[in-house]
């Protein structure tokens, strides 16, 4: 596999394909750009809460809560730019 297969491998949890239709720019540090750190880590902080919730109600409970894991990540990633 090369290098460009690899970097398009579809993963749900942390690089969903149509998060980065746009060429390039990944979603998710789009947002960290325009909200700001503390906005940001707000954001995650309510992606991790809607994950947790709805694991229970969805088809794929795992999948859900990995998604929670991958905000509480993002989340812990930008509180440690912040508070150095």
């Amino acid at each position: 596999m090369d290098d460009l297969e690899e970097n398009t491998t579809y993963d749900p949890v942390n690089r969903p394909a149509h998060y980065n239709l746009g060429g390039g720019v990944e979603c998710i540090d789009y947002i960290k750009q325009v909200l700001g750190n503390q906005g940001f880590i707000a954001y995650c902080q309510g992606n991790m809460i809607k994950y947790q919730h709805r694991y229970r109600y969805k088809n794929k409970p795992v999948e859900d809560m990995q998604k929670a894991q991958y905000y509480l990540n993002k989340m812990l990633e930008t509180m440690s730019e912040v508070h150095k």
